[in-house]
């Protein structure tokens, strides 16, 4: 990987001999000069810097207070600090941080050169991605990513900025201040070896490069990444809380987040064989800008010179064209949720949602591509759902492929709304004839089956629906309970074998459900007013009276 690499010294001629030294260097160093610490100080500001060869002793700026700002800026930064004396005091300052070397420039260049060695050889250690998931992943709750990233795509796709983001942000321990805008980045990834891959490698690729990301973006900033529905990485950056309100703060994290994506790039390239190549904007946007701003990014990442790898493509979206001449930002998510609508029969929602979607289309408010690409997409949408469920010969499903069919696209969108409604009624009547066909068997069954266990678990076995749905599905269809209904069966056999038989009260019971012949007395004077023998007699008496 190539490492940038800054030399600092206010001596001219120590500086062009350091830069002439080390460029001559097998290693693959990226060189630069300043003169003195303002003029690394603009550099710091500018870019990314793997490492930082320093004099500690310099006028107005030393390298001391250079080190608290590439602490601030760049904590991955390894500094090499070089003084012509000793100095007790500087030494002991120098080496209380991490990645802090200290020569003596006396020491000679072979001391130097083996310090930018190690230096660089950490770097490369520290891209390797091993340490950097491990820490990652134990420090994640598995559920609570996973309902972060669905309402981070909900932000970002749908529209879902809000009165309830706040508290969504709470509860699900989003650490990003509301309140503030937010930067965003977009990074498309691919593969250094041609070959297909399954979903579920991409999938993974795509999660070790967001938990990666997340170990460096995470010391400086609040950030996120999402995976988009194209397996591209979308993050989201804020500054932290202490420095939230200072003045340029955004400026400084856009520097640091450009050069840090190039640290990630390079970790991917080492560790993973995985190409990035990263849009990012350069000022914050509001929340509820959030869509168009990742519409933008992904168009320019489209139009981008070359192939993007280990591109970092800066985009002014405030400079950008106005909204108007951007394309029109299609509802991809809402249609997908129309659809889901009708798939599951949600009448009201998916004409709801049909309204909000076509209105400015019918009137001829949006551009012509947008409204054609709009009525074919839920036009399929209607076509897949009728070639599954529907009734093919009363759907018009070839009509709705046809779009010059129709006159205008008030009449055009017309259709689609007339043959939904169709699909539904389609769909209630189906689900009628069902429900009746359902119930007529459940009667034909206790009427054949009069003499056995007629309880509703046993019935529900029947038709395989559970007994509580068959219970409430027999009262829609027929008005009355299901055991009121068996009552009255059994009321009507009991009678009628009362009448037409020589058979004993007990066997006309068991004959009707009652194995005790007390109960099926009992229940016999309920329904008749009067005992089984008693309704023999009466109904005996009158057939002799009508013969």
């Amino acid at each position: 990987m190539e490492i940038r690499l800054l030399i600092v010294d206010d001596e001219e001629i120590i500086t062009d001999g350091l830069y002439e030294i080390l460029s001559k260097l097998p290693l693959d160093l990226d060189l630069y000069k300043a003169y003195s610490g303002e003029e690394a100080l603009v550099w710091l500001r500018r870019t990314r810097f793997d490492i930082v060869l320093s004099d500690i002793a310099m006028p107005e700026m030393d390298g001391l207070a250079l080190m608290d700002v590439i602490r601030y800026n760049w904590p991955h930064c390894k500094l090499i600090f070089l003084t012509g004396h000793h100095d007790l005091e500087s030494m002991y300052h120098a080496i209380q941080w991490p990645g802090v070397r200290y020569l003596l420039k006396s020491e000679g260049y072979n001391k130097l050169i083996e310090a930018v060695g190690q230096a660089a050889s950490e770097i490369e250690e520290e891209l390797r991605t091993a340490d950097l998931l491990r820490q990652s992943k134990d420090s994640q709750n598995a559920l609570e990513t996973l309902a972060t990233g669905n309402y981070m795509r909900h932000l970002l796709f749908e529209e879902g900025a809000d009165e309830t983001m706040e508290d969504n942000f709470r509860r699900l321990n989003i650490r990003f201040n509301p309140a503030l805008p937010v930067l965003i980045s977009l990074g498309s990834l691919s593969f250094a070896e041609e070959k297909r891959r399954s979903y579920a490698d991409r999938q993974e690729s795509a999660l070790t490069v967001k938990l990666m990301a997340d170990s460096y973006l995470n010391e400086k900033t609040r950030s996120l990444g999402v995976i988009d529905r194209y397996g591209d990485l979308v993050w989201l950056v804020q500054p932290m809380p202490s420095h939230e309100l200072e003045d340029g703060v955004f400026e400084r994290t856009v520097k640091f987040l450009e050069g840090t994506l190039e640290l990630i790039q390079d970790a991917c390239r080492e560790s993973l064989s995985i190409k990035v190549s990263v849009t990012m904007a350069t000022e914050p946007v509001l929340w509820p800008e959030l869509p168009e701003a990742y519409d933008r990014l992904r168009e320019r990442q489209h139009l981008r010179a070359g192939d993007g790898t280990r591109m970092v493509q800066s985009v002014q979206l405030h400079k950008e064209e106005s909204s108007s001449s951007l394309r029109w930002r299609f509802p991809g998510e809402k249609v997908e949720t129309l659809a889901a609508y009708l798939e599951g029969g949600r009448r009201t929602e998916f004409l709801c949602l049909f309204d909000e979607l076509t209105m400015d289309a019918m009137v001829g408010k949006v551009p012509l591509a947008y409204a054609t690409e709009l009525y074919y997409s839920i036009a399929l949408a209607m076509l897949s759902y009728t070639n599954r469920w529907g009734d093919r010969e009363k759907t018009p499903s070839g009509n709705l492929m046809q779009l010059e069919a129709h006159p205008s696209w008030h009449a055009r969108f017309g259709v689609l709304k007339s043959t939904a409604e169709d699909l539904f009624a389609q769909r209630s009547n189906g689900e009628h004839s069902r429900a009746a066909t359902a119930i007529d068997k459940i009667c034909a069954y206790i009427g054949d089956n009069i003499d056995e266990d007629l309880s509703l678990v046993r019935l529900a076995d029947e038709i395989h629906l559970n007994p509580s749905y068959l219970s409430r599905l027999f009262k829609q269809e027929r008005g009355r309970k299901l055991s009121e209904y068996i009552e009255d069966v059994r009321f009507a056999k009991a009678k009628e074998l009362l009448k037409n038989t020589d058979c004993k009260i007990s066997e006309i019971g068991i004959k009707v459900g009652y194995e005790a012949a007390h109960s099926f007395t009992r229940v016999f004077r309920k329904w008749a007013g009067m005992s089984p023998q008693e309704f023999r007699e009466q109904a005996g008496l009158r057939r002799q009276v009508s013969n």
